[in-house]
């Protein structure tokens, strides 16, 4: 006698949401939850302000360039480093997210839900990238007080440096913050190593007039190539690296790449314990 067997249709899989659409949620989310907090938005753009008036002010006419362009005062100098401040600043504000959303459960819930962990690289540091540009272009309204007058081209090169500039320092602040369940502990790091690789990157001092040692740590600090495009293209004949505008680009990008390589590899080191 034959047996009938009743035939379950095949079970089907959840659909995935792909990589473009949950990466713009958090990129999304990354920007409403930093200007609700006006205090850090406000933070960002008060604290440079603040260095690049007073010493600015204090060095005055008493810098001395070695620039093509002669005596440079220290106002137009320290300009393009107190824009990578914003740039450096924003970029540590948005990625101490990634410790906070990990104490509050929110990272524990992305990581089970069916997406890639590159959903979470790509949306936070895109995010953290898009924030910081942002605020340095608020802070480029000062530039024509100093003198600088864009074309198109020199201002759509301007904001790229700045992207990229902004993009290589989150994807390092994402690096260091992944692993952290700690707001102190990343603090900690940033005044040991960011806060250096800020002023080792030609912002406060060029590196011509550095002692050997010290230029050569300029050379191979990656962000003083940003600094050097943005300083060219805001004071052309300023730049003091040597190298020409695209060189000191190329350096940038490679620079960009590597960190936003590294926060992949990071993120999805099976190892990592992402909950707290």
């Amino acid at each position: 006698m034959a047996t009938r067997t009743t035939a379950f249709p095949p079970a089907i899989a959840p659909a995935s949401p792909g990589l473009l659409l949950p990466s713009l949620s958090l990129w999304w989310r990354e920007i409403v939850r930093f200007y609700r907090q006006r205090a850090r938005v406000v933070g960002v753009i008060a604290s440079p302000l603040l260095f690049w008036i007073v010493i600015g002010s204090g060095f005055g006419t008493s810098f001395r360039s070695t620039a093509a362009t002669g005596s440079q005062h220290y106002l137009d100098y320290f300009f393009p480093g107190a824009l990578i401040m914003i740039v450096l600043f924003t970029a540590i504000f948005t990625m101490m997210s990634v410790i906070e959303d990990r104490k509050e459960g929110f990272l524990l819930s992305v990581l089970v839900a069916p997406v890639s962990r590159s959903v979470i690289v790509l949306g936070k540091v895109l995010g953290g990238a898009t924030l910081a540009t942002l605020q340095g272009l608020i802070f480029m309204v000062f530039a024509p007080a100093l003198g600088v007058h864009f074309t198109l081209a020199s201002f759509g090169l301007t904001v790229l440096t700045i992207f990229l500039v902004a993009f290589s320092l989150t994807a390092l602040g994402f690096i260091i913050a992944w692993p952290m369940d700690s707001t102190q502990a990343f603090h900690g790091i940033i005044n040991l190593f960011l806060i250096p690789l800020w002023l080792l990157s030609g912002s406060m001092f060029p590196l011509s007039g550095a002692s050997v040692w010290i230029r050569w740590l300029m050379l191979i600090n990656p962000l003083t190539y940003g600094s050097e495009a943005l300083r060219s293209l805001l004071f052309p004949g300023s730049a003091s690296t040597g190298l020409s505008l695209s060189a000191n680009l190329a350096v940038l990008a490679l620079f960009t790449l590597v960190m936003f390589a590294l926060s992949f590899l990071v993120a999805n080191r099976r190892s990592t314990k992402p909950a707290a």
